[in-house]
């Protein structure tokens, strides 16, 4: 059971963080219910593309990267050009948010990048030590705390919710509001780059393991079962934002302390302690299992690209620059973290932006594969999928041209 559903709750993990916590409640409070089209149109025009990094890696036992290099040399190089420069930006967002929430809670008096450091050197540990075993093992446990946590949350809150503004579409004509759904869309529900790992995810999982093998219908179902409970979170943290920020009329901070003080302040005076400290559980479980999974999915797609690229496949190669890129990674985020400091919103819309215009052409590069590289007949996506994945890469696309024209 674990095999199979390891690999979905790690990719809701890693999902359920800035995406849900920040972004999602900024939507809220910021427009109501009135981006929730916007929430599931995301979420449905990303799925292929996720859906292929788990057929190929159920399929072939291999990272997703194989089949780009089958495509040539080139494919893994764009894909280090379009999704690995930006992770230090994305360390840094997540790291801020998870160290704001941490000064909230704690009372804690150090400055954000010192805190933020901190976050990661302490998530990096066990994947140094222990890898995917440990990461699968730390996941679930708070996996379970932020979806009991955050459900609970939502049932408070619901009452207090303007369901008037689900009919909302006054922000479609705001450049503004534009901007912020690209930035939105950019980790929802996780960047599109996620797909590589999710592949890689699937085949250690099932790589070595004795009785009966996961069947792909069993995997597919698995992570369609996670990819839903990821959406609904998201759905509940834009209630959240709604109901305890949109109907105050309380506009949310820059800062990552601010905001995470921001929100606990609001839920303690509008819906008492104990909602309080059930959103505290709930935001550190949501931020601490997306900052190990974005450090290992960094490692492993800095590692499997290098594979590719320098045509060196033994995995004493691969745990050897997994385990040098993750502690570079962090040295970068500190120069991030030291640049950003005076807003944090900034920091993670650019995050976040900057993921989103790399999404068509990782979504392109995932369809070349599973149409073109080699990989069994029965594993690969039907007409209809391919033609939604088709349909999101036309989408995708003129957003980012929007956004630089904008």
């Amino acid at each position: 059971m674990w095999r199979k559903i390891g690999p979905a709750l790690l990719f809701s993990g890693s999902a359920i963080g800035t995406s849900h916590l920040i972004q999602s409640t900024r939507a809220g409070a910021l427009y109501g219910l009135g981006l929730f089209g916007v929430f599931l149109a995301i979420c449905i025009l990303k799925y292929p593309s996720f859906r292929f990094g788990v057929d190929y890696g159920h399929s072939t036992r291999r990272s997703m990267l194989v089949g780009y290099r089958e495509l040539g040399v080139w494919a893994p190089l764009v894909f280090a050009l379009f999704a690995i420069v930006v992770y230090p930006i994305v360390y840094a967002a997540l790291a801020s948010a998870t160290a704001g929430i941490a000064i909230t809670v704690f009372g804690l008096s150090a400055p954000v990048p010192v805190l933020a450091l901190g976050v990661l050197a302490l998530c990096a540990l066990p994947l140094l030590v222990g890898g995917y075993a440990w990461l699968d093992l730390v996941n679930r446990v708070l996996v379970a705390f932020l979806l009991v946590s955050t459900l609970i949350v939502t049932v408070m809150v619901l009452p207090r919710v303007d369901w008037g503004t689900l009919s909302d579409v006054s922000w479609a004509g705001d450049p503004r509001t534009i901007l912020f759904v690209v930035a939105l869309a950019g980790f929802m529900p996780n960047p599109l780059e996620v797909s590589v790992t999710s592949s890689m995810w699937v085949a250690e999982a099932e790589r070595g393991e004795s009785g009966r093998k996961t069947t792909l219908a069993e995997a597919r179902l698995a992570f369609l079962s996670g990819y839903l409970m990821t959406a609904f979170l998201a759905l509940c943290f834009c209630i959240i934002g709604a109901g305890v920020m949109h109907s105050a009329q309380v506009a949310p901070e820059t800062s990552a302390p601010g905001f995470a003080r921001q929100i606990v302040a609001l839920y303690s005076e509008t819906l008492g302690d104990g909602a309080a400290a059930l959103a505290a559980i709930a935001a550190l479980s949501v931020m601490a299992t997306t900052v190990l999974a974005a450090l290992d999915i960094g490692g492993r797609n800095v590692a499997s690209t290098w594979q590719q690229v320098a045509d060196a496949h033994t995995e004493a190669v691969f745990r050897r620059v997994y385990r040098v890129t993750i502690p570079a990674m962090i040295a970068l985020t500190a120069a991030v973290l030291y640049l950003f400091t005076s807003s944090f919103t900034a920091m993670l819309d650019l995050a976040t932006s900057a993921v989103f215009l790399g999404a068509p052409v990782v979504a392109t590069l995932n369809h070349l594969v599973v149409t073109r590289a080699s990989m069994p007949e029965e594993a690969r996506p039907n007409a209809g999928i391919r033609a939604l994945n088709l349909f999101a890469i036309a989408v995708m696309s003129g957003h980012a041209v929007a956004y630089f024209a904008l």
